[in-house]
């Protein structure tokens, strides 16, 4: 038997899952989370490369993954280094990354 989840029951669960996907909707951002995904960590100078971006766009596309707890950030000396968090959204963030990135 099929369980249907309805947003009335359970529009947190939606939302939740909506909010990952919005914050993975933009070019860049899925750029920066399939970056992350192949490496352990990546700081703005290697994101600005990879982007062709500004140090101001890089950081906002950061701010929005932050918000959304796909990646953290960690100081070491001048550099923030940021990485994939190890939870429900950065899981499913990988997983979407695998799915749509995976060469048929």
């Amino acid at each position: 038997m099929i369980t249907i989840n309805s947003y009335l029951n359970e529009p947190k669960l939606f939302i939740s899952k909506a909010d990952i996907l919005r914050a993975l909707s933009n070019p860049q951002r899925l750029c920066i989370v399939r970056n992350l995904s192949k490496t352990e960590k990546l700081c703005v100078n290697d994101m600005k490369v990879c982007l062709d971006e500004s140090q101001p766009n890089v950081s906002q596309h950061i701010a929005k993954l932050k918000a959304a707890g796909i990646i953290y950030g960690k100081r070491d000396g001048k550099n923030i280094y940021y990485s994939l968090c190890e939870n429900d959204s950065a899981e499913i963030a990988k997983d979407l990354i695998e799915v749509l990135f995976t060469e048929k």
